[in-house]
C-alpha cells in the first residue's frame, strides 16, 4: 500500500521538507535569535542611530554626484536608494504581508513594526561599510557583502560563498518570485473579467516579461536606476493612497483594527496554543523578505551611490527600511484587516490584497492592484538583477559570463512565471537566510569600523560642515580602494560640474 505521504507529488513532498526545516530549526532557533542579537549589539555600539539620525537621513538624500570615470553622472544617493527600494518595495510587501497574516495572524504585523526599528541599526552599518569597501567601476562604483568581507576581515572564501549565495537567492529564486506574482495577479484580472486563464496565459506572461526586462537591463545599472526613479514614487504613492482611501471608508473600524494588531501579537489565545512563536516567526520572516535589512542586498545598491561620506549612505538606506515596512507593508495589513479582520486561518494565501481592495473599492479595484503589483514586483526583478551582476563581477569579469548571467537571469523570469508559488516562496526563505547568516556574522566585527565612521561624520557636523571623508582620517584600515584624497569631491564641487 501506498503511504499518504508517498502519494503527494514530488513538489509537495519538497515544499514540506524545506518548509520544516525552516520552521522547526533554522528560522526559529538560529537566524531570527542572530538578527535579534546582532541589531541591539549593533544599536548600542551606534547609539541608537537609527532613531537619533533620523532627521539627517532626509537631509543627505538631496545630495548630488559626482561624474563617473566613463564621463557621465555616477549614480546618486537617491538613485542608489530607489535601486535598493526597487527590491525593497516588491511582492514582500504585498505579498509577502498577505502570507504572513494568513499563517500568523494579525499579530505578525506588530513584530514586523517592531523588527523593523531594531534591524534599521543592521541597514545602517552594511550599508556604511559597503560604502567605505567599495570598487571602482566605469559607471561609478559597486560593492557589498561580498566586497567588504573580503576587505574589511580578509575573508575571501566568505566573500565567494556569500556571493554564491545571493546570485542564487536573487537573481533565480527572488526573480522567479516576482514573476510568478506577476502572473498570479494578472490571472486574477483575467478570470475576473470572463477570459480563460491557464499554462498559455502564464507562457505569454513570461515572455512579455522578459523583453520588457531586456529592454532595461541591458542598459546597464543607469538604465535601472533610471527605471526604478521613474516608477517607484508613482506606484509607492498610488499604492499609500489606495490605503488611505480604504481607512477613510472604513475610519470607525480603524481602532479595533489596531487594537487587534496588539491583541494578538501578545494575545492569551495565540500563547495558550503555543501559537505566539508563529506569530513572531512569520512577522520577522516576511518582514525581512520585504526590508532586507541584514539579509546583504541592500547594500549592493548602497555601495553604487557617489557620496561624500560612507555614512551618508547608511542613513539613506535606513530611512529605505522605515519606508518600506512602517508604510508600505502597513497599508497592505490595513488594507487585509479592514477588509477580513478575522485572516489568519493557516492557510498560505497570497492573493490577500487584491481580493480585500476589490471587496472595499469595488471590481475595478481588483484591476488597478494588478497594475500596482505588475510594477511593484518589475520593478524588483530590475534590482534583483542588478544584485546578481555586481556580485557576479566580484567573482569574475569576463563578458561572456556576464552575457550569460542575462541570459540565465531571464530564463529564470519566464520559468518563475510557471511555477509553484509554495515551493517558491518555501525556497526563498532558505536562501534568503542562508545569505542573511553569512551576513550577518560579518557585520559584528565590521561594527567597530563603522561606529568610527559615524563619530567622525557627527563631529564634522558639529563644526557645521558637510562631512566628507578620504582614507588618511583612519589610516590604519586596510583594504580601502577608493576615498583618497584625489576623491574628496564635495557636494558644492560636484554641483559645478558638468551633467
Amino acid at each position: 500500500m501506498i503511504s499518504a505521504d508517498a502519494a503527494q507529488p514530488l513538489d509537495a513532498r519538497l515544499t514540506d521538507a524545506v518548509a520544516a526545516f525552516n520552521d522547526e530549526f533554522f528560522w526559529s532557533w538560529v537566524l531570527i535569535p542572530l538578527l535579534v542579537a546582532v541589531s541591539l549589539y549593533i544599536t548600542v555600539r551606534t547609539g541608537a542611530v537609527q532613531i537619533r539620525m533620523l532627521p539627517e537621513m532626509f537631509r543627505v538624500l538631496r545630495s548630488r554626484p559626482e561624474i563617473a570615470p566613463d564621463g557621465k553622472r555616477a549614480v546618486s544617493s537617491l538613485q542608489a536608494f530607489m535601486i535598493s527600494a526597487a527590491a525593497r518595495i516588491g511582492t514582500g510587501n504585498i505579498i509577502g504581508v498577505s502570507i504572513a497574516i494568513s499563517l500568523g495572524g494579525p499579530g505578525a504585523v506588530f513584530w514586523m513594526w517592531a523588527m523593523a526599528i531594531v534591524v534599521c541599526a543592521a541597514s545602517f552599518v552594511e550599508s556604511t561599510v559597503a560604502q567605505l569597501y567599495k570598487v571602482r567601476d566605469p559607471a561609478g562604483y559597486r560593492g557589498g557583502p561580498a566586497y567588504y568581507i573580503e576587505r574589511g576581515l580578509g575573508q575571501k572564501w566568505a566573500g565567494v560563498l556569500f556571493a554564491l549565495t545571493l546570485i542564487v537567492t536573487f537573481p533565480l529564486v527572488f526573480n522567479a518570485v516576482q514573476s510568478n506574482t506577476i502572473t498570479n495577479t494578472i490571472a486574477n484580472s483575467a478570470e475576473d473579467l470572463g477570459s480563460g486563464t491557464g499554462l498559455w496565459m502564464s507562457a505569454l506572461i513570461g515572455v512579455l516579461l522578459v523583453v520588457l526586462t531586456a529592454l532595461v537591463i541591458f542598459g546597464g545599472v543607469r538604465r535601472i536606476a533610471n527605471t526604478a526613479q521613474a516608477l517607484i514614487p508613482f506606484f509607492a504613492a498610488l499604492y499609500v493612497l489606495l490605503g488611505l482611501v480604504v481607512m477613510a471608508l472604513n475610519w470607525e473600524a480603524v481602532p479595533g483594527m489596531v487594537a487587534l494588531i496588539f491583541q494578538h501579537a501578545f494575545g492569551v489565545r495565540e500563547f495558550a496554543a503555543a501559537g505566539l512563536g508563529v506569530v513572531i516567526i512569520q512577522g520577522v520572516r516576511r518582514g525581512m523578505f520585504s526590508n532586507e535589512a541584514g539579509l546583504g542586498s541592500a547594500p549592493v545598491a548602497a555601495a553604487s551611490a557617489a557620496v561624500s561620506h560612507p555614512v551618508k549612505q547608511g542613513l539613506v538606506q535606513t530611512l529605505g527600511v522605515y519606508l518600506d515596512t512602517l508604510v508600505v507593508c502597513s497599508v497592505t495589513a490595513f488594507i487585509i484587516l479592514l477588509g477580513n479582520p478575522g485572516t489568519g486561518d493557516g492557510q498560505l494565501e497570497g492573493d490577500l490584497t487584491q481580493f480585500a481592495l476589490q471587496a472595499a473599492l469595488g471590481p475595478w479595484a481588483l484591476h488597478l492592484m494588478t497594475l500596482i503589483i505588475f510594477l511593484v514586483a518589475f520593478t524588483s526583478v530590475l534590482g534583483n538583477y542588478y544584485y546578481g551582476e555586481s556580485n557576479l563581477e566580484y567573482l569574475t569579469t569576463n563578458e561572456r559570463v556576464l552575457f550569460g548571467y542575462k541570459l540565465v537571469f531571464l530564463t529564470a523570469t519566464f520559468l518563475g512565471a510557471l511555477g509553484s508559488i509554495d515551493l517558491i516562496w518555501t525556497l526563498a526563505d532558505t536562501t534568503m537566510g542562508l545569505m542573511a547568516l553569512v551576513n550577518l556574522l560579518a557585520l559584528v566585527p565590521l561594527t567597530a569600523v563603522a561606529a568610527r565612521l559615524l563619530k567622525d561624520y557627527v563631529g564634522q557636523r558639529r563644526e557645521g560642515i558637510d562631512p566628507v571623508f578620504t582614507r588618511d582620517r583612519m589610516p590604519d584600515l586596510r583594504g580601502v580602494e577608493c576615498w583618497g584624497p584625489e576623491d574628496a569631491l564635495r557636494p558644492d564641487e560636484s554641483e559645478r560640474s558638468p551633467a
